[in-house]
């Protein structure tokens, strides 16, 4: 924690307003208050992997990561409870972090994420009950040492339980203090809009200020959660795309199919394939990031945060180097022209037009 009661000269005469930190401009979390990085740091491949985890990356280099996020103003951390097999590790790590730099807390805005099965294996470990809900707050919030979450996404939705007792609870951990905002992730529209009308009837408290699915510029949405980008932006929700580089393949890291192999995160996880039309978009937008000096990695995430309902994109990095060219694509902003460039890059390629071609 700060300590409020020593004067700190280095911050006498801070702006009255700020729109930016260390250089990364910040966008509105939905329709509140709460001021996010444009440009955040996903965290689910952080862990212990010397435990079995199935993390990538440490404890040392995450720190490391850590400490230049913060120099950056890469501020807006993503994690959850169960990422690397459930077993809390990333969590464990932010939180070790956390207390060693407990000055800097209140410049982190911190979000994790619950539903899945965790530390126990009944029935009432897993799902939004309110007792599951009020007990995986309290392990995340020893796992990460810290007195609150800034924003807490529920991280599926349950059919079996209530809505109005999830939300119940979280009025209950809002008003206690212990949860800042509420976010929800991997909805539908459909559940977005019944959870407006329930929240509404109850409080603000409970009102979702973000919703986390899977969208990348390749592939969209995922089909069976089409449409949520829409209703994001009709009202007023933040869209906060989990993947957006798609897995690695916005990386350009698989643009040469001939060089990728053990050690490239696709082909370790036997998930390595691409079609033509893939293909010919991944050759399209590399040929225009190679015309305007920007990865295609920066090209991809800097477009994305011109769509209407858009919020923060929060892409993992699993080193300094890749956290850096992540942080630069936040501060890149695309005129109409290139915007049009790259939606047309996107689209299929018209009669006629070679797939080396960038328009």
């Amino acid at each position: 924690m700060m300590d409020a009661l020593t004067p700190n000269p280095a911050l006498y005469n801070v702006p009255f307003r700020a729109e930016r930190f260390n250089g990364i401009p910040y966008r509105r979390l939905g329709s509140t208050g709460l001021r996010v990085s444009n440009v955040g740091l996903g965290t689910w491949k952080i862990g212990l992997p010397e435990t079995g985890d199935g993390s990538r990356v440490g404890e040392a280099e995450a720190f490391a990561i850590f400490d230049r996020a913060l120099e950056l103003g890469v501020t807006f951390w993503d994690t959850a409870n169960r990422y690397n097999f459930g077993s809390g590790n990333s969590e464990r790590v932010i939180g070790r972090w956390l207390k060693a730099n407990a000055a800097h807390r209140r410049d982190i805005v911190l979000a994790t994420k619950l539903f899945g099965g965790m530390d126990g294996t009944t029935p009432n470990h897993s799902g939004l009950s309110r007792a599951n809900i009020l007990d995986s707050i309290d392990a995340s919030l020893e796992r990460l040492q810290t007195d609150r979450i800034d924003v807490l996404y529920f991280h599926a939705f349950d059919p079996e339980t209530p809505v109005e007792e999830s939300l119940a609870a979280v009025e209950d951990v809002v008003r206690a203090g212990k949860v800042r905002y509420f976010a929800v992730s991997n909805f539908t529209p459909d559940q977005l809009r019944l959870y407006r009308e329930k929240a509404a009837a109850m409080s603000v408290r409970c009102a979702a200020a973000a919703v986390q699915n899977q969208f990348d510029l390749l592939n969209g949405e995922a089909p069976d959660k089409a449409g949520a980008l829409a209703y994001a932006a009709e009202n007023g929700l933040s869209f906060v795309a989990w993947s957006p580089l798609a897995r690695g393949l916005l990386t350009g890291r698989y643009l040469d199919a001939e060089r990728v192999g053990p050690g490239d995160r696709l082909y370790d996880e036997g998930e390595w394939r691409i079609d033509d039309a893939t293909a010919g978009k991944l050759r399209r937008l590399a040929a225009l990031a190679r015309e305007w000096d920007m990865e295609l990695a920066q090209l991809a995430m800097a477009y994305m945060l011109t769509l209407p309902g858009m919020g923060p994109v929060i892409p993992s990095s699993t080193s300094v180097r890749q956290l850096e060219a992540n942080a630069a694509a936040g501060r890149i902003e695309l005129d109409a022209v290139q915007r049009d460039r790259v939606r047309d890059a996107l689209a299929d390629a018209p009669a006629g037009q070679s797939e080396g071609d960038s328009r």
